[in-house]
């Protein structure tokens, strides 16, 4: 075994917390198992679009209390550089997440810092409004969203300004976690750092008051059925007392996934998007006759949600659907302040607002920088995410998104239409946007360097048979965004295509937008693109 794999794995072990992973690294070690041990040491966890992210394992490449622990300290020295003082932690109900909010606490406790913890497993929505509402400096949510049962991860949020930056309680963008991850990488020692046991266990009053605050966006409450399905997440008891407290009809609950169990053991992903994950759902609206389905993701910051189509039954709305129904709503009920979603998102919303006369602003994939826009009225992303109240929460919410969509619904019903209907207003103002993610799963993510490296180097000139009318390299952008890794290709016929690496999976992204005059006609669009594209994406 490579000399300097051995001495790094020794030390690693010596200063690890947690004797189960010490113990499985030494075996390792003991077997001469170089081959189970180098994925396990390739490089430490690196903050993505949305935080850590890894799969609970051993060694510094993978989520646990060790590299939780030097995170907490990394965290704690970036606090203590800028005279900061307060952190507020929260957990979702996956696989080490208790275990991951106590390692942080002892650390950032005994740095000094004034801890609070939320008092049980609860949506990432309840920490970003926690953050805001205690003054705190920062806000740490052990998570890992919708990822594989195997993984969890850490989202860290800055409450005040900070870096030149102003933070209002959302999540880390660059420069700070640059610094952050400075500070870890200069963690020598985690067990020769001072641990504490003062922490506040918060109470009841802080969830309470983000309902009290959630709820004043259903002032006219009605007869609708909307079934609901948590995932097996953390969402069913937050959003059953928004709901109730609002004054509508008891969600009518999918009892196999309403209970947070961190094997997902009813879905292969527990992600709304994923093929077959709202089965259930659907088959529970149709017993039931249902108006509206409404799925959260696992920390339910994420909301889907699935209508009975006139044209063809019950169906999953694509996230960009649901950000056009918003973006509509909103900008013609209250056309202010501002509106915004990621580059990967559908261009109707810009056109929306201008139609409306609303401030419009494109921004990088991830939520933390549409929660960046001053002003927000209404941002989102295609990938489900949605900001609806971004004075409560200035992240993504998919507790105030379910219950603001059963809002537009109801009101819609007293007037004898439907979401559909509202989708066919804009269709018919703007053209239909078709939009379609291809997505290709990876066990080697330097695939996906290599093929964008092979664009770059040798642009295709046509792709499905249709010519490549022009590129955009998201690295070297020229309108003002930040670079990131990633290709806008533009294909004749106005075909609108971006190819990325995940930010939170081993995946590589493709987006499809093409703009037509029926749905049925962006269909054959999408149909003839979508295998040459899938072809493509895999060589």
């Amino acid at each position: 075994m490579n000399p300097s794999l051995i001495e790094e794995v020794t030390a690693w072990i010596a200063d690890d917390p947690d004797p189960v992973t010490a113990a499985q690294l030494q075996a390792y070690l003991d077997a001469d198992d170089e081959a189970a041990l180098k994925p396990l040491f390739n490089g430490f966890l690196q903050f993505g679009t949305a935080g850590l992210r890894g799969p609970i394992g051993a060694g510094p490449s993978c989520m646990n209390r060790a590299v939780v622990g030097r995170t907490a300290a990394g965290i704690a020295s970036y606090m203590k550089k800028r005279g900061m003082t307060s952190v507020v932690i929260g957990r979702d109900a996956r696989y080490g997440s208790e275990d991951y909010t106590f390692e942080s606490a002892e650390i950032l406790s005994g740095a000094g810092m004034e801890v609070f913890i939320l008092p049980r497993p609860l949506p990432t929505p309840v920490l970003a409004f926690a953050t805001s509402r205690l003054k705190c400096d920062v806000g740490i949510m052990v998570t890992a969203s919708h990822n594989p049962p195997q993984d969890n991860g850490y989202k860290v949020y800055i409450g005040p300004e900070a870096d030149g930056i102003a933070y209002a309680s959302s999540q880390i963008i660059n420069p700070t976690d640059g610094f952050i991850a400075s500070e870890i990488a200069a963690v020598t020692s985690l067990k020769s750092l001072p641990r504490g046991t003062k922490w506040t266990i918060l109470g009841e009053e802080v969830i309470t008051e983000y309902i009290q605050r959630t709820i004043k966006l259903a002032p006219r409450p009605g007869d609708i059925k909307v079934v609901y399905t948590a995932m097996h997440g953390v969402g069913t008891e937050t959003i059953q007392r928004v709901f109730n407290h609002a004054g509508f009809a008891t969600l009518i609950l999918v009892d196999e996934q309403c209970a947070p169990d961190p094997d997902f053991p009813t879905v292969a992903f527990p992600n709304p998007e994923e093929p077959g994950a709202i089965d259930l759902a659907l088959a529970k609206a149709r017993d039931f006759g249902a108006d509206l389905v409404i799925a959260n993701d696992p920390d339910a910051d994420r909301c889907a949600a699935a209508i009975n189509d006139p044209k063809g039954g019950w169906r999953m709305l694509r996230g960009d659907e649901l950000g056009v129904i918003f973006g509509e709503w909103i900008a013609r009920t209250h056309p202010e302040g501002s509106m915004g979603n990621s580059i990967v998102s559908s261009s109707a919303l810009r056109k929306i607002a201008a139609y409306y006369g609303v401030d419009f602003q494109e921004v990088l994939t991830g939520f933390k920088w549409l929660a960046k826009i001053e002003d927000l009225a209404f941002g989102y992303e295609e990938a489900i995410g949605y900001a609806v109240d971004s004075e409560t929460v200035n992240d993504k919410d998919g507790i105030s998104a379910a219950l603001f969509l059963t809002q537009i619904a109801m009101d819609l019903k007293r007037d004898g239409l439907t979401l559909s209907n509202l989708l066919d207003e804009v269709w018919d103002r703007h053209g239909f946007h078709g939009t379609e993610q291809i997505s290709i799963r990876v066990s080697d993510m330097g695939a996906i360097t290599r093929l964008l490296a092979s664009l770059r180097s040798t642009p295709p000139r046509e792709i499905a048979g249709r010519a490549v009318e022009g590129i955009d390299d998201l690295a070297a952008p020229t309108n003002g965004l930040p670079p990131t890794d990633g290709l806008r290709l533009w294909l004749a016929g106005g075909i609108r295509i971006i190819i990325r690496p995940s930010g939170t999976e081993a995946k590589l992204k493709c987006y499809i937008e093409v703009i037509t005059k029926s749905a049925d006609e962006a269909d054959l669009l999408i149909n003839e693109l979508r295998g040459p594209l899938k072809d493509f994406l895999s060589k």
